[in-house]
């Protein structure tokens, strides 16, 4: 990451937050931090800076085109370009057979899931088009990739239409220097999964590892996902699951 100016969106806490430190760490000239909760973002950025990389939060709700806009250019206006961009946030709902979901929470994960990373994507690809090339992140999961998912039904199917998204557009980037993949975390512990209502010590119990994953082993994926170590993956989906799916 040495030298690069990095954009983490949903960097406040879990994947997000753990990813925008390791970058920090790496060398980042800049770190942003993208998200809806100013108390976190302020928080992750102030970490960023204390390992030595030049870090702001900008308030965000990656839903709103207008906002998305904001952030992409807040980021030029400040550093002057972007690099890397590790499109993170997301939102899974309470798990329910699906005809007991209302459609407001369809719009919901929906929104936060795959039209945010539309948006992120329409927006980070032209300054790196302009500057000749970057990478991209997106946060995807296994749940796009197993079927079926009982009771996460639009969680994974906003996950696997998110998966197709990146795929596609990676092959629209590539021959212009931009490189676009994805990590599919496994069960990891974050707020989200703490918030899913599914007992955690179950889900790691029925683990190859027997044990849920940490976010700073997502972000370990995701850094050499955007790194030049990575340089010939493309639209390539990199699962960090602990061997859920291969169980």
């Amino acid at each position: 990451m040495a030298g690069r100016v990095c954009l983490v969106t949903g960097g406040g806490s879990g994947i997000g937050r753990a990813a925008a430190l390791r970058m920090a760490e790496e060398g980042a000239l800049a770190v942003v931090i993208a998200g809806r909760r100013a108390t976190e973002g302020e928080a992750a950025a102030r970490e960023c800076r204390d390992a030595g990389a030049q870090s702001l939060f900008i308030k965000t709700d990656v839903t709103r085109e207008d906002e998305v806009a904001r952030m992409v250019e807040g980021t030029l206006t400040r550093f002057g370009r972007l690099d890397v961009a590790f499109d993170n946030a997301g939102f899974q709902e309470r798990r329910a057979p699906l005809e007991k979901q209302d459609p407001a929470v369809y719009d919901a994960v929906f929104d936060a899931n795959v039209r945010s990373v539309f948006l992120c994507l329409r927006h980070q690809i032209p300054p790196m088009l302009a500057a000749g090339g970057g990478a991209i992140v997106v946060n995807a999961s296994v749940s796009g990739l197993r079927n079926p998912n009982p009771g996460l039904a639009l969680y994974s199917a906003s996950k696997a239409a998110v998966i197709s998204l990146v795929r596609s557009t990676a092959m629209e980037c590539a021959p212009n220097g931009i490189r676009i993949n994805a990590v599919a975390p496994g069960r990891v512990e974050t707020d989200m999964m703490r918030a899913s209502g599914i007992p955690l010590a179950s889900v790691a119990g029925a683990l190859p590892l027997r044990r849920l994953g940490r976010p700073q082993e997502v972000a370990e994926a995701v850094l050499w996902l955007a790194s030049a170590q990575a340089s010939y993956v493309v639209g390539h989906v990199l699962c960090t699951d602990g061997g859920f799916l291969a169980s």
